[in-house]
């Protein structure tokens, strides 16, 4: 019988291997220990493996594949909920600019408008997903853009690129 993998679980499992504590996960979670515990033996018994070594808290070979798949699967299920939510809100007021720090030089700060748009300076990989998932508007990076882009399967409108570097602002 093949189970639905739940995506509080796997988000879970994300948490306890990025920390490799239970009760650093729980923390940043807001779940007990006890709760953390039993998402993880959950979802174990689904996948009919070992995810996670104990002492030290350290993803199994198994465990080390899933993660290979839960990042772009958790960024793609916030990248819907965000574009659905997108899609029944009111049209927004203003406009959020993600960017890297070098990409926001003296000419792209001047070419903003005064009012209406506010400005989010985040790592360069983390732009393609602020904007999937609606935590910003736009994304201004240098260099390549995201060649790897996780977020490449159904075509989401508002998820474009153009190269505007050697067009003038």
């Amino acid at each position: 019988m093949l189970c639905a993998m739940d995506p509080h679980l796997l988000r879970t499992y994300v948490t306890v291997a990025r920390l490799a504590s239970f009760s650093a996960a729980a923390r940043e979670l807001g779940y007990t220990q006890s709760a953390v515990s039993q998402h993880i033996a959950a979802l174990e018994q689904d996948l009919g493996a070992p995810l996670l070594g104990r002492r030290p808290v350290l993803p199994t070979p198994a465990g080390e594949r899933l993660l290979e798949h839960a990042a772009p699967l958790l960024l793609r299920l916030d990248a819907a909920r965000a574009d659905v939510i997108r899609m029944a809100a009111a049209p927004p007021s203003g406009v959020t600019l993600a960017t890297t720090p070098t990409a926001l030089g003296p000419r792209v700060l001047a070419a903003l408008p005064v009012s209406g748009v506010s400005v989010r300076v985040l790592g360069r990989d983390e732009i393609p997903a602020a904007v999937a998932t609606g935590h910003a508007d736009l994304g201004l990076v240098d260099g390549p853009a995201a060649p790897s882009d996780p977020l490449q399967l159904p075509d989401v409108a508002p998820l474009t690129s153009h190269a505007v570097a050697e067009e003038p602002l």
